[in-house]
C-alpha cells in the first residue's frame, strides 16, 4: 500500500542475517554493558555509572561500575542514557506503506513478507525491540516473519502476531472501494465473518495457524472507504464469541474502535485493550479503567496523514474522517491518562514509515504523561498487555537483555528518542547502518 515508495523487498546483507548467532537466540558466554545512565522503568528512577552482566542473552546482575571485567566483552555506553528496548503494539510489518485502495492487490503475500524483512529491521534499529503486529492484509504473513525473525534467518523485533483482522463484510477490516464485480484474493477474506457461529469458526482457524492474539474491528475505519469510524460493525455476538475462542487458547483479543458504542460492546465481550479510541465518551473509559482494559491509540498519525494525504490528493472521504478523529482522540488520550485508564505505546506503523515510532512521544507528554511515564508505556505497560513481563519491558535480572542507547537525558527531552545510537536484543549488539 503506497503513497510513498519505502519498500525494501531487495534481500540485502543488513536484511537477511548470515550472522552465526540467531539475534534472538541466547547468547551461550558471559558479556556486559556500562551505562552512564540508566532507567529503571520498574522503580520510577535513574541510575549512574551502572554495569548490566548479561548472561545467556538475559541480565543476570546490575551494579555500579568499578572496574571493567575480564570474564566478557564490555559494551561502553558510558556516555549515553540506557534504558529498555522500546515496544511498540499497534504496528503492520508486513508490506508496503498504506496508500491507494488497490494497493494491496499491486503485490504478491511473498513481496508482501520480503518487504516485511526490511521494515522489521528497520524498526529494531529504530530502538523497538517488540513489536505487536495487529493484523496484515494477506492472512498469516506476519505469522511467516515472525517465524523467521524467531529462527533468526533475518533481523526484527519480538513480535506477537494477529494474522489477519476479524471485520464485517465491507468493513472497517475490508478491501472496500473495488467495482461490485471485483473478487478479492481468498488471503485477503479470510477474516470475514458473517454471524456468531461463523466467527467462532474463524477464529478458531486463525488460532489454529498460531496466531499470538486475535484482532476484531468494532467499528468502521478512518483509511477504509465507504466505512463510518464513529459506528458499530461486528455485534456484541460475534465479537464474545472470538473472544471465547481465544480465552479457550490463552490468547489475548484487541479490538480496533473509534467509536464509544463500539468500543463499549468490545469491552462487555471481554477484550484487552481498545485500539484508537479516537471518540470514545466517559463512560467507554470508565469501563476500560474499571476492567483493567488498556489503551492503544496513535495520537501522532492524524498529523502525518494530514500532511501526506494533502500533497498526494488522497480521497475527501478520507481527509475529512482524520480531521474528524485527530483532535478527538488526542483530547480521550488525554482525558484517559488524568482518569488513570492503562494506557500501552501503539503507533499504527505502517501508515506512516516504519522506524519514525519514537515521534509518537513528544505528543504522549504533550497530551498529559511525564516523560517517565510516556517511557513505561513502550515498556512495561506494553510487556504486560502482551502478557511478557517477566522477559521483556524492564533492564533488570532474568529479563532479556534488550536495550538502547541515546546521547542526552530523555526525561528532559523525550524527542531523542527518535535519534537511538545503539541497540541490543538478547545480549547482542544490532548492526545498524
Amino acid at each position: 500500500m503506497s503513497h510513498v515508495k519505502f519498500r525494501t523487498i531487495a534481500m540485502t546483507a543488513g536484511a537477511i542475517s548470515a550472522f552465526a548467532f540467531s539475534m534472538t537466540a541466547a547468547a551461550q558466554d558471559v558479556s556486559y554493558v556500562r551505562a552512564g545512565k540508566l532507567i529503571d522503568v520498574e522503580k520510577g528512577t535513574v541510575l549512574s555509572d551502572q554495569l548490566i552482566r548479561v548472561k545467556d542473552g538475559r541480565v543476570a546482575a546490575i551494579a555500579a561500575f568499578e572496574s571493567a571485567p575480564a570474564d566478557g566483552p564490555l559494551t561502553d555506553w558510558s556516555r549515553y542514557t540506557v534504558l529498555p528496548g522500546l515496544a511498540d503494539m499497534h504496528t503492520h510489518l508486513v508490506g508496503d506503506i498504506q496508500g491507494g485502495i488497490i494497493d494491496p492487490l499491486m503485490s504478491t503475500g511473498a513481496e508482501d513478507v520480503l518487504a516485511g524483512v526490511g521494515n522489521a529491521k528497520t524498526t529494531l534499529c529504530a530502538g523497538f525491540t517488540t513489536v505487536r503486529d495487529v493484523g496484515s492484509w494477506r492472512a498469516f504473513t506476519d505469522v511467516a516473519l515472525r517465524d523467521a525473525i524467531n529462527r533468526g534467518d533475518v533481523e526484527g523485533p519480538r513480535m506477537a502476531v494477529a494474522g489477519g483482522y476479524f471485520t464485517i463484510p465491507e468493513g472497517g477490516g475490508a478491501l472496500t472501494g473495488l467495482a461490485y464485480d471485483a473478487k478479492a484474493p481468498d488471503d485477503m477474506t479470510r477474516g470475514i465473518v458473517r454471524g456468531p457461529e461463523d466467527a467462532r469458526q474463524k477464529a478458531r482457524e486463525f488460532l489454529q495457524h498460531r496466531v499470538d492474539l486475535l484482532k476484531m474491528i468494532a467499528t468502521g475505519a478512518v483509511l477504509t472507504v465507504g466505512t463510518d469510524p464513529g459506528l458499530p460493525e461486528l455485534s456484541e455476538e460475534e465479537m464474545s464469541a472470538i473472544v471465547g475462542e481465544a480465552k479457550k487458547y490463552g490468547k489475548k483479543v484487541t479490538a480496533h474502535a473509534h467509536g464509544a458504542e463500539g468500543a463499549k460492546m468490545a469491552v462487555r465481550a471481554g477484550v484487552d485493550s481498545i485500539e484508537h479510541g479516537s471518540l470514545l465518551d466517559d463512560e467507554a473509559l470508565r469501563m476500560m479503567k474499571s476492567r483493567g482494559v488498556f489503551l492503544v491509540a496513535d495520537i501522532y498519525n492524524g498529523d502525518y496523514i494530514n500532511e501526506i494525504g494533502a500533497a498526494e490528493d488522497w480521497p475527501e472521504e478520507t481527509m475529512q474522517k482524520n480531521r474528524d478523529t485527530t483532535d478527538t482522540q488526542r483530547e480521550v488520550f488525554r482525558k484517559a491518562v488524568k482518569m488513570g485508564v492503562k494506557i500501552a505505546f501503539g503507533t499504527d506503523a505502517g501508515v506512516y514509515p516504519h522506524g519514525d515510532n519514537a515521534k509518537q512521544m513528544p505528543y504522549m507528554v504533550k497530551y498529559g504523561m511525564t516523560p517517565m511515564r510516556a517511557i513505561q508505556s513502550a515498556t512495561l505497560h506494553s510487556a504486560e498487555l502482551l502478557g511478557w513481563e517477566k522477559d521483556t519491558g524492564a533492564i533488570s535480572p532474568d529479563h532479556y537483555a534488550d536495550m538502547i542507547a541515546v546521547e542526552g537525558d530523555p526525561l528532559a527531552d523525550i524527542s531523542i528518542l527518535s535519534d537511538v545510537k545503539g541497540v541490543i536484543k538478547g545480549g547482542r549488539k544490532v548492526h545498524c547502518e
